[in-house]
């Protein structure tokens, strides 16, 4: 089994496609890897009715892997925006519901798995927010774009900017997430909203589904606008910095400059 493929559990059952992000030294954080197998998932999921994304060890997904932003290359990060896309846009192409079942803390990029998702309910010790300008970058595939159309846009800048964490109740009370229940129901209210779904016409949801990605597809020139100046700044000050503080587990120290 390769890694990728040990890292990110796919599984078929009972009509469902549960694919299980398996990274918990890093909080279930993706590579490059991971995000190509997540989306692989993802684009082969028409022989299912509904898709089920989450995470292993009580946490969902801590966005991308930071472990090389310490001492980036233009490359290496490219490579990574380009895959962070993709698995963004396949969430939203596939023609079945997903569903963010997030058991644990959604962070960065994995907040921004849940805005992509159609559907999420999440465990009450779930925990949401935004790191982009913390750790020396923007959260652009999402969080400063739809989601504002999810939770309107000075809520959206709050996560965005100040990147606080956020309760599932507080997530629930914002509209990140459509249900919230005790850790140990997690899995059994997905599974309701799955029985529910499959009750359903797939030929109507997935028209349903194409219909309500107007906001999404509306914001994709922002996706790579924003990427693209992300890629231009790789090797800056603040992303190393970010980064470095991020891996120590210390408070970053950026500075102020004239070119800033």
């Amino acid at each position: 089994m390769s890694d990728a493929a040990d890292r990110v559990q796919v599984e078929d059952r009972n009509d469902t496609r549960w694919i299980r992000l398996n990274a918990p030294e890093r909080r279930n954080a993706y590579d490059q890897a991971m995000a190509d197998r997540i989306s692989d998932a993802l684009e082969s999921a028409n022989g299912v009715r509904t898709v089920v994304i989450t995470g292993v060890d009580r946490s969902f997904c801590a966005g991308g892997s930071l472990s090389t932003m310490s001492t980036p290359t233009t490359g290496q990060m490219r490579v990574l925006y380009r895959a962070s896309l993709r698995l963004f846009d396949a969430i939203r192409l596939c023609p079945r519901p997903v569903i963010a079942a997030v058991n644990g803390a959604a962070a960065g990029g994995g907040n921004e798995l849940v805005v992509a998702c159609d559907l999420a309910i999440a465990a009450r010790s779930a925990t949401f927010g935004q790191t982009g300008p913390k750790v020396g970058s923007a959260p652009v595939t999402g969080a400063t774009n739809v989601m504002s159309v999810q939770i309107g846009e000075k809520r959206a800048k709050e996560l965005s900017f100040l990147c606080r964490r956020y309760t599932a109740e507080q997530a629930l009370e914002l509209g990140l997430v459509n249900a919230v229940v005790e850790d140990d129901e997690l899995e059994a209210e997905v599974q309701r909203w799955i029985d529910e779904l499959h009750e359903k016409s797939p030929r109507y949801l997935e028209i349903a589904k194409v219909s309500s990605n107007i906001w999404w597809n509306q914001s994709r020139d922002s996706f790579t606008n924003g990427l693209g100046m992300l890629v231009q700044a790789v090797g800056s000050d603040d992303m190393v910095e970010g980064a470095t503080a991020f891996l120590e587990k210390r408070k970053p120290q950026f500075r102020l400059t004239e070119d800033v």
